[in-house]
């Protein structure tokens, strides 16, 4: 898989309707320009805007040829943890189901360990039990730990 540096949003509309032509892309639109509002003025560290990295997660999504909510949800994942954004806004603007995945996304991410076995027991135990409700939510947070290192 290609490494995706500064991916846009004309990028990720086009990778979705090459294996779904038919995808209502309004949808990924409207979650970029949400997540580009909530993460305005946040810059990564290597200076450059926040935005890059949740449109290099949705773009890696696409390339897996996933969902359109799953590609919503590479955009939204960090608003809840890193914005203004809470899980309301992000039902009422995008559904439950949108808004559960990056609920699922974002509570992987919180728990902190005292122990490195503690870690890797509790990482397992969370993995299996996001993988029991709904998989997306570890394909997302895959493609946010790749872009991340």
């Amino acid at each position: 898989m290609p490494k995706h540096v500064n991916s846009s949003l004309e990028s990720i509309c086009n990778s979705v309707l090459s294996y779904y032509p038919e995808a209502k892309v309004e949808l990924i639109k409207n979650a970029y320009d949400f997540a580009e509002k909530c993460h305005k003025g946040q810059t990564r560290s290597s200076g450059e805007p926040y935005m890059t990295h949740p449109t290099d997660v949705a773009q890696t999504l696409a390339e897996l040829k996933l969902d359109i909510p799953s590609i919503i949800t590479g955009l939204l994942h960090d608003t809840v943890e890193d914005t203004h954004a809470t899980f309301e806004d992000l039902e009422k603007n995008f559904g439950k189901d949108i808004a559960e995945l990056v609920d699922g996304v974002t509570k992987l991410s919180k728990i902190t360990f005292k122990t490195s076995e503690e870690k890797q027991a509790e990482n397992f135990r969370k993995m299996i039990l996001a993988m029991s409700k709904d998989i997306r939510v570890i394909l997302v947070k895959l493609a946010d730990r790749l872009n991340n290192m």
